[in-house]
């Protein structure tokens, strides 16, 4: 008999909004931000953890929290969280790309898929990129559109810009973001 998995869920206030924080017993598994479009958690967990038993904490105790809290900041620009990511292979090489976006860079969708690629999966890169369930900490708010554009991003395009405006109005960047993968 296999034992169900727990998620832990806990929301949190952060200056970029409100924020729902979920982890496994591995790691976090989903962010949800505020006025997110899509199917939101409950779409997640029907496709990644359908039996998954939801435990409402009071408190987080791996980090994460205080993490967010300093990103959402500007006193953090490297994420050190512990992640059970759930998606396909294609995802997963599309945010193995994305986490080693610096911060306070962008980079197109089409430098993705050339970057994985698959240079003729520009939308499927976008989609992708739709479908991150860890957002912030796989920065896809640093994607955009070739000529410059913001293109989508699952908390509106209004906390995307306010995203790459914080951290392009913090002084020097460093060489490169963090390894997650």
């Amino acid at each position: 008999m296999t034992a169900m998995e727990t998620l832990f869920t806990f929301r949190v206030e952060t200056p970029i909004g409100p924020l729902r924080i979920v982890s496994s017993e591995k790691g976090l598994v989903y962010i949800e931000l505020a006025h997110a479009n899509g199917r939101g958690f409950a779409g997640w967990q029907k496709t990644h953890a359908p039996d998954a038993q939801v435990i409402e904490r009071r408190t987080a105790c791996d980090g994460t929290i205080e993490q967010l809290l300093a990103y959402a900041s500007g006193e953090r620009r490297i994420f050190e969280i512990a992640l059970d990511l759930r998606a396909t292979d294609f995802q997963k090489a599309v945010y193995e790309q994305v986490a080693k976006i610096g911060y306070g860079e962008t980079v197109s969708y089409s430098d993705i898929a050339i970057a994985i690629d698959k240079p003729k999966a520009v939308r499927a890169v976008g989609a992708a990129n739709g479908a991150n369930p860890i957002p912030i900490v796989v920065p896809c708010h640093r994607v955009i559109a070739r000529g410059g554009a913001l293109q989508g991003y699952a908390g509106g395009l209004d906390l995307k810009a306010r995203l790459l405006a914080m951290e392009s109005a913090l002084p020097e960047t460093p060489p490169e973001q963090a390894r997650l993968f």
